[in-house]
């Protein structure tokens, strides 16, 4: 033995884990192998830490389809809320009454406590409804500028003042209105809620990108 170099838990592991036939050779050497139990902290044979361990796997197992299964029934109540959502904005039959039929639609389906939507650069018939007036430039500016979805805390934007109750916007979302392919936002929908962690920013806006395109294409029959 080369005392300079002794032999280290690595070595021992390495020498194992490339003769997979040693403990064919030495097949006793299991069964007097006792190791201590993770649970109880008494000691256990080889065979019965091997049988905790794949039953420590098998309930990881079962908690991870456990957690899809819920997601998979949280993403069809999802999907049905957005159909009917959907359906009934398609039912609104004159284009000055989407505005509040899409708020309203989203407010009963979603349960999210006030929602307010403003468009601008209508057609001249809708000019002066009210979904149509009180926006400035600077609005329009910060609608332009989403990408995506803003979620967050309410840092006093000026779109919250579109709410009927703007000092209960503690978290709010906002999403820029654009029809279709057309990369400028004509209009820009408000929801909020008085719970600060109801719209935050690590939160995924998917399903608010759904929500604004399909909201969107609706509201372009107002435009000219």
């Amino acid at each position: 033995m080369d005392t300079n170099h002794p032999i280290t838990e690595d070595d021992i592991a390495n020498y194992l884990a490339n003769t997979p036939d040693f403990f064919e050779r030495h097949a006793a050497l299991l069964a007097a192998v006792q190791l201590t139990s993770p649970y109880n902290g008494r000691s256990v044979s080889l065979q019965e830490r091997q049988a905790d361990m794949l039953r420590e796997k098998i309930k990881a197992l079962e908690l991870k389809a456990a957690e899809m299964i819920r997601y998979g029934h949280d993403n069809v109540a999802i999907a049905d809320k957005l159909q009917r959502w959907t359906r009934n904005v398609f039912l609104v039959r004159r284009p000055e009454d989407l505005p509040h039929g899409i708020a309203t639609e989203i407010q009963t389906q979603f349960l999210v406590p006030q929602v307010a939507i403003k468009v601008w650069g209508v057609a001249e018939p809708y000019a002066q409804q009210p979904f149509a007036q009180g926006v400035s430039g600077d609005a329009r500016v910060f609608a332009a500028s989403l990408t995506l979805p803003y979620c967050g805390v309410n840092a006093n934007f000026e779109a919250t003042a579109w709410l009927q109750e703007p000092t209960l916007a503690a978290s709010v979302a906002l999403i820029a209105l654009r029809a279709g392919a057309d990369p400028n936002a004509f209009g820009m929908l408000v929801l909020a809620s008085p719970d600060p962690q109801r719209f935050h920013n690590a939160m995924g806006t998917d399903f608010l990108e759904r929500i604004g395109e399909l909201a969107g294409a609706a509201l372009s029959r107002l435009r000219p």
